[in-house]
């Protein structure tokens, strides 16, 4: 039964809070009753106050954000379950406990560190240690820093520095750590950055992801040697990038020889509370001290890091502030105190289990598909799987050193990298429950992780999203193979076709890019970038206008090329030549109509400013035939009526197709104007590939023809030729095919356009236009 009436009330309003703050299934109606238009920007304080509901509504909106935004994080706020409902309310309890009186307060939090602490160590196999409960993950490390040199320094608590002046200490890091690691101790501790010692990986044998003991143990005599003190080891169980662990049992010898501290961190610590251990990871329990985030491990809400040490002067921990006498501080471990209880000891471990599980299922799968290579450390129990794409062979060290010494296959490298940098992030997309994410490493470059224990809990990955994963993979492993055999094909035939430039740029996921090259006639550099500007935009508008498969774009949004064609992804069935053939006549269409349009522009401009000319001229001519008498305004009118003046209008007209000034006179006599030359045809792309009824643009023919080439479309348009030079006049007993019944019909249009055009160009026009041009003349 509950007593306290007040736990009871705050479990009912933390309920009703969580119930308000998950529905997102807001209606329309109070989306406009309680839209805060102006959220994101600080506001005065209300007077009267609000309730409780009002705050809750305004947080939710806050949360949320708009409905687009909805969409795209919604399901980075699923899966807080009942046991994150615990761990939520222990922050609401850590405040209601805080005003206990002091003696009550002491008994609780020394029972609630005690038990989380116990509960802890033996869940992770390690025995008598202690626990120090932190926000920011990095802090364990940073307290463990300050007791090894209280410990190491004695007469650091009195003279400070200048123990460390006269004795330099040195904290060695693996390459492999996460980044800042280092720079953010000295920051906090205030020491120079020479006291960090980053010791590479592997180069030779083992893992290319795990420290080098061998050359640590150089460093470390080496820095003997020149008066420093070795102070403390950060070692792995678990890479932030591919999940390796550490030669865990050599590195505590070596710290054992030099009265070094060892401290070990990595999601690979998880593993120690399931059955079945490997060695490298079970090292870790010997360990001085380990940092363990079972937030992200068990998917708990806001619970805190914990770092297990051992040691055996409390003074020396009250002084590097990992034990406090303050009961408040001690109550940090209460969200994760009650979420433990939740879980029970058989939770904790099915969901570390079920990661470790899930990884596998993965693992398995990947091992069937071509052009897929993982780089895991234990195949039967590594939680942390990497993956990349890849059909070229790097077996040995010196194919992967060779990759720095020659650009082409640095650039092939890069290629890859860009590749599957798309293929991570396509399949983050297709399946947002897996968790896949991209990581770059040093020396297997841009790849795709799974890691499954900072993920599943939070996300509820199931197995099913694994195989919907691997499927998903399986779709893009041909676009990728195709895209990446068709990329040099597509490089060649646009350096051989003229006007078009290829643009290399090793970051775009897709065929390639291409720039319609803009001859300019002597023009300035930004008139010409505008034209290139213009005519490219006018392709890529025209390209995507076509029914393919394809996609055409601008590229990035930073870093791009400007006024490029950028081409996405193809398959296998594409075909290249026709791609580059329609790009390159579709920009000269393009520039064609630009330039018309260009000399029309001029060739008017011209034409009036004579017309106006020639209009003056006659206008003076009139005045000299009519007399100085008819100007005069009276005089004229009585002398126009006693003698009239017969002159025939003149004006000129601009005859657009020749490009020259007519004039007017035969128009009034014949009440037509002549026919001039015929204008010139349209400039339109004759290199349009004829295609199979339903076939798509850019499409090789899937006929089962063998002399049809699955590489080239010439057999096709050999085809065609074919039936070009067939006579037209069939016997009874034949049949027309498919196609040769188009071609009849084409050549049917053809003619009926030409009549059409003969007709339009032998009649005259019609008398409204006479009777404008007529007015237009008299004005």
């Amino acid at each position: 039964k509950m007593v306290d009436p007040t736990l009871a009330e705050m479990g009912k309003n933390l309920n009703e809070a969580m119930k308000m703050l998950e529905d997102n299934q807001r209606k329309v109606e109070e989306e406009n009753e309680k839209k805060y238009a102006r959220k994101d920007i600080p506001g005065p304080l209300q007077g009267s106050g609000q309730d409780m509901v009002s705050i809750l509504q305004l947080v939710q909106n806050l949360m949320h954000g708009e409905e687009e935004e909805e969409t795209s994080q919604s399901y980075r706020l699923q899966n807080v379950g009942e046991q994150g409902h615990m761990a939520l309310l222990g922050h609401s309890l850590a405040a209601y406990i805080s005003v206990l009186d002091r003696e009550r307060l002491r008994k609780l939090t020394t029972r609630i560190l005690s038990d989380t602490t116990l509960w802890l160590c033996r869940l992770f196999r390690y025995e008598n240690g202690s626990a120090y409960y932190h926000e920011d993950d990095r802090e364990g490390l940073l307290k463990i820093c300050r007791l090894v040199i209280h410990t190491r320094y004695e007469d650091y608590t009195l003279e400070g520095f200048n123990v460390l002046y006269t004795k330099q200490p040195v904290i060695y890091i693996s390459s492999a750590a996460r980044t800042g690691l280092g720079q953010a101790l000295c920051n906090q501790l205030g020491l120079p950055l020479s006291c960090i010692c980053r010791v590479p990986c592997n180069t030779m044998f083992g893992s290319q992801h795990q420290m080098d003991v061998a050359l640590l143990d150089r460093l470390i005599k080496d820095d003997v040697e020149f008066g420093k003190l070795p102070l403390l080891l950060v070692a792995n169980a678990g890479t932030p990038g591919a999940g390796h662990t550490d030669k865990l049992g050599r590195l505590k010898e070596l710290c054992e020889q030099y009265k070094m501290w060892l401290h070990v961190e990595g999601v690979n610590l998880a593993t120690l509370a399931l059955g079945y251990v490997s060695s490298s990871v079970l090292a870790a329990t010997k360990c001085d001290s380990m940092t363990l985030t079972l937030g992200s491990w068990l998917g708990l809400p806001a619970v805190p890091a914990v770092t297990l040490y051992r040691h055996e002067d409390p003074s020396l921990s009250l002084a590097a502030g990992l034990t406090s006498s303050q009961p408040v501080e001690k109550l940090r471990a209460l969200p994760l105190w009650l979420s433990l209880q939740y879980l029970g000891h058989d939770g904790i471990v099915e969901r570390i289990k079920h990661a470790s599980q899930l990884s596998q299922r993965l693992l398995e799968n990947l091992k069937n598909l071509d052009f897929i290579k993982t780089s895991v450390e234990d195949e039967l129990s590594s939680p942390v799987v990497v993956f990349k794409f890849s059909n070229r062979d790097q077996t040995s060290h010196t194919a992967q050193a060779s990759t720095i010494q020659h650009p082409i296959i640095s650039n092939e490298r890069h290629i890859y990298d860009t590749f599957n940098q798309w293929l991570g992030e396509q399949l983050a997309q297709l399946v947002p429950a897996s968790g896949v994410d991209v990581v770059e490493l040093e020396d297997e470059g841009t790849c795709v992780r799974f890691s499954p224990l900072m993920t599943s809990a939070v996300l509820g990955t199931e197995i099913q999203d694994i195989d919907q994963l691997v499927d998903c993979l399986k779709m893009k492993i041909p676009v990728l193979t195709s895209t990446l055999q068709l990329r040099e094909e597509f490089e060649q035939e646009v350096r051989r076709t003229v006007g078009l430039l290829y643009i290399e740029d090793l970051a775009w996921p897709g065929l390639g890019v291409v720039r319609y090259n803009y001859h300019s006639d002597g023009k300035n550099d930004d008139k010409q970038e505008k034209e290139l500007e213009k005519i490219n935009t006018e392709l890529l508008k025209k390209l995507n206008e076509l029914e393919s498969d394809l996609t055409f774009s601008l590229g990035p949004e930073f870093g791009g090329q400007k006024n490029c064609v950028y081409i996405g992804m193809v398959t296998e069935d594409l075909d290249v030549s026709e791609l580059v053939e329609t790009i390159a006549a579709t920009g000269r269409e393009i520039e064609e109509n630009s330039r018309l349009l260009e000399n029309m522009t001029e060739v008017v401009r011209k034409g009036i400013q004579e017309a106006q000319l020639q209009l003056q001229k006659a206008n003076e001519e009139r005045l000299l035939e009519e007399g100085l008498l008819r100007q005069i305004p009276v005089v004229g009118s009585v002398l126009n009526w006693f003698s009239p003046f017969q002159a025939s209008p003149k004006g000129r007209t601009f005859n657009l197709t020749a490009g020259s000034l007519e004039s007017t006179e035969s128009m009034y006599v014949s009440k037509a104007q002549g026919t001039g030359n015929t204008p010139p045809p349209t400039p339109t792309s004759s290199l349009a590939k004829q295609r199979l009824p339903g076939q798509k643009a850019f499409k090789r023919s899937l006929r089962s023809s063998d002399g049809f080439s699955e590489t080239s479309s010439i057999s096709h348009c050999d085809d065609l030729d074919k039936l070009d030079q067939r006579p037209p006049n069939l016997s009874p007993g034949q049949e027309q095919g498919p196609l040769e019944v188009e071609r009849a019909e084409e050549q049917e249009e053809v003619a009926q356009a030409k009549t059409d055009t003969e007709d339009i160009h032998s009649d005259k026009l019609p008398p409204d236009c006479t009777k404008g041009e007529d007015q237009a003349s008299q004005r």
